[in-house]
């Protein structure tokens, strides 16, 4: 080999050209997206074992333990309910109010500890990215499945509220499953773009609660968005009514109650539904993987 070596230096072959012609190849560098694709399938397994420890370990020292993945949402639905639903009286001409307040804040949540946890998923794992070798959007895509995890004891909960306040079993409950597949699609392609952000801008982390609040107040959790179409110009409206979030809340709200009032017509929902979670997804993934050789370095 080292013979061989010396030959093609000697005939002025360039060292990128020696490299090829040996099969080597520059350490940490980006594999193709296509192989990139394959090596995160290969590590499904690690993906799917570190989220569920992250999920256990999340809540191991409150006596409590994982009760809180309920308890959490629960009593953010009581507050704002008694804030928003009592004292405010947004309750008023929305029907079952609280059964529509508990779907928001829990289909919410969801989507900001995706958020949330995916910002701090290169900058809060440091240690373990440069003392193991695997593809780092294993780390965002296992904040995704954790909370989704979590997201499965609250959907049994709220299956609960919203028969206890009078909703009847349906067929169209089955709407559920494709809504939350495709807004987890859509989380996972978030978390993956700003975890390449908040590796790059640390101040992200602290940025984004603030972030998250604000879109809440965009999303009908609380409310109907319907009260922003009298309050604001017809464009920043129209902008609400598309907001991605709103969208998937809405769409497990029709799900489960008989007389929720939508904002756009159900099939638009779903048109952009799939639109946004393809874009984000597909979106997310790639500009994830073009950052990978960059992450844990400096």
């Amino acid at each position: 080999m080292a013979n061989t070596a010396v030959a093609d230096a000697d005939s002025g072959l360039t060292r990128a050209q020696l490299a090829a012609r040996h099969g080597l190849s520059v350490a940490g560098a980006r594999p193709t997206l296509a192989a990139y694709v394959k090596q995160v399938w290969f590590y499904r397994h690690f993906i799917t074992t570190y989220a569920n420890a992250k999920a256990v370990s999340a809540f191991s020292q409150a006596r409590l333990g994982q009760m809180w993945q309920v308890l959490t949402p629960l009593t953010n639905a009581a507050v704002y309910y008694l804030i928003f639903g009592v004292i405010i009286g947004t309750s008023r001409n929305v029907p079952n109010f609280i059964a529509y307040l508990c779907v928001g804040v829990f289909v919410f949540n969801f989507a900001q500890l995706v958020i949330l946890g995916g910002t701090s998923a290169i900058t809060g794992n440091l240690g373990l990215i440069r003392a193991l070798h695997f593809p780092r959007a294993s780390l965002p895509i296992a904040v995704t499945l954790t909370q989704l995890r979590n997201l499965l004891y609250a959907m049994a909960v709220l299956v609960v509220i919203v028969l206890a306040t009078g909703e009847p079993i349906t067929l169209q409950w089955l709407l559920v499953v494709p809504a939350m597949v495709l807004m987890t699609i859509f989380n996972a392609g978030l978390a993956m773009a700003l975890a390449r952000l908040g590796a790059k801008l640390t101040d992200m982390k602290q940025i984004m609660p603030f972030v998250m609040r604000t879109w809440m107040y965009g999303s009908g959790v609380l409310y109907s968005v319907k009260a922003f179409e009298q309050n604001l110009p017809a464009v920043l409206a129209h902008l609400v009514n598309v907001n991605p979030l709103l969208i998937y809340i809405e769409l497990v709200r029709h799900a489960l109650l008989e007389n929720t009032v939508l904002t756009s017509p159900a099939p638009r929902l779903w048109l952009l539904a799939v639109v946004w979670a393809v874009v984000m997804g597909v979106g997310g993934f790639i500009y994830f993987w073009r950052g990978e050789q960059e992450y844990g370095r400096g």
